[in-house]
């Protein structure tokens, strides 16, 4: 009896123990940037978004005189007050940025603004119009600004972008977060940078994908979040499985019940 205490006691202890180290290696698997400390960089993050073929944006012009600058808004709506409206639908009345990365800019002609920052675009058009008008401020916008997430999330969807810029985090937070079946080591971005097609593999696992330029996402990216073993495992598994191993575990409790009944 005291043999078979101590065997029981012995098995209890290494069942115990497989399935905490099984717990640690899956805790590895889903807990995001692990090590984030000692992965993060003493210097400050800064991303600017670069304005690409195909953008659309919107450009706004103020003035204490709104009247000088009403020709540079006749894509924009006014509200009854004089003042610029931001309109629901913006890709309507936006300046579409050309193959040749230019946008027909009222009163000014051709502008070249692909490549450039927003930032870069607003002072290249305040210092051609401050001429005509006195303190002008201009706002310019990306209007089609969006990011796509798929794949192993809550919530996949094309997500339009208010802010100027967004990362990957709050990407796939505004996108539900991912799912128990997401593989956080394989997470893959597709980015169309001047219509070549990039592919970039990120573990979100790691911190050190904090510091590397994907960080931020660009105007249309699409995050794909690729589903892990359990989820590829659990699709190959014939539906009828669960009802064969309940008729299996029956029938080798039924076993075990027969041999200590002969015992």
């Amino acid at each position: 009896m005291i043999k078979k205490n101590a065997f029981k006691t012995k098995l209890f202890l290494l069942f115990s123990l497989a399935i905490g180290l099984s717990a640690c290696s899956g805790n590895k698997k889903i807990v995001y940037v692990q090590d984030i400390d000692s992965a993060l960089s003493k210097e400050a993050l800064s991303y600017n978004t670069v304005i690409q073929n195909d953008d659309i944006l919107t450009i706004t012009v103020s003035s204490l005189d709104m009247a000088s600058v009403a020709v540079y808004n006749q894509n924009t709506a006014m509200n009854n007050n004089g003042g610029v409206a931001i309109n629901q639908q913006r890709e309507n009345t936006g300046y579409i940025v050309d193959a040749n990365g230019e946008i027909a800019f009222l009163s000014l002609g051709k502008l070249k603004v692909a490549g450039k920052t927003r930032m870069e675009v607003t002072a290249l058009i305040t210092n051609s119009i401050k001429q005509f008008v006195v303190n002008p401020l201009v706002d310019v916008r990306i209007a089609n600004f969006k990011i796509t997430v798929l794949g192993e999330v809550l919530r996949p969807g094309t997500f339009p972008i208010t802010d100027y810029r967004i990362s990957i985090p709050q990407a796939l937070g505004m996108a539900g977060d991912l799912t128990i079946f997401g593989d956080r080591e394989n997470v893959l971005l597709l980015r169309d940078d001047n219509g070549i097609q990039r592919t970039i593999r990120i573990d979100l696992t790691n911190a050190d994908f904090i510091n590397a330029d994907a960080y931020y996402l660009k105007q249309n990216d699409v995050l794909i979040v690729s589903p892990n073993s359990a989820r590829t495992k659990a699709a190959n598994i014939n539906p009828n499985t669960p009802l064969y191993i309940g008729i299996g575990s029956l029938f080798i409790t039924a076993m075990l019940v027969l041999v200590q009944a002969t015992r």
